[in-house]
């Protein structure tokens, strides 16, 4: 039990990091904008990223909201940087499957990011959690579909 309490403690201390201290936050010029918003909350982000060569070479976000959704904002954004579109798009999927409580791919290591996946016992809050995921999910669609 004291190990659960531990790790509990060590995820909350990695999303507050993230939260206070965020990664990559900025917007990037000459890219793909995609701007999202969580209405039951209030949470928004704007996530811009470069794909060049079906590759992420870049990704920034800014936008307010809980320290969930500004943290899962900040993670996911160092988790994607240089990762092809499909592996970050597979990457996307694994962290939907986390926070519905599914069984989920492990083949590819998420990082800061597992310390998300507490969030799924609260699912008043998942939607805060995946909303930076959802707006790179629409950023790759406009790019397949050349509205970058």
């Amino acid at each position: 039990m004291s190990f659960n309490v531990n790790l509990d403690t060590l995820y909350r201390q990695v999303i507050m990091d993230h939260y206070k201290n965020p990664r990559n936050k900025g917007v990037l010029n000459d890219s793909i904008v995609v701007d999202m918003n969580n209405p039951t909350c209030g949470d928004r982000i704007r996530l811009t990223m470069k794909i060049e060569d079906e590759k992420v070479t870049d990704a920034k976000f800014e936008g307010e909201g809980c320290s969930i959704s500004m943290a899962s904002a900040s993670m996911m954004t160092q988790a994607i940087k240089g990762k092809d579109i499909e592996t970050a798009l597979k990457m996307s999927q694994i962290f939907s499957d986390m926070m519905l409580g599914k069984e989920y791919d492990d083949s590819i290591d998420l990082g800061d990011i597992e310390a998300l996946q507490g969030v799924a016992k609260f699912p008043a809050r998942i939607k805060c959690a995946t909303l930076s995921w959802k707006a790179l999910e629409k950023g790759a669609s406009a790019e397949d579909n050349g509205k970058s």
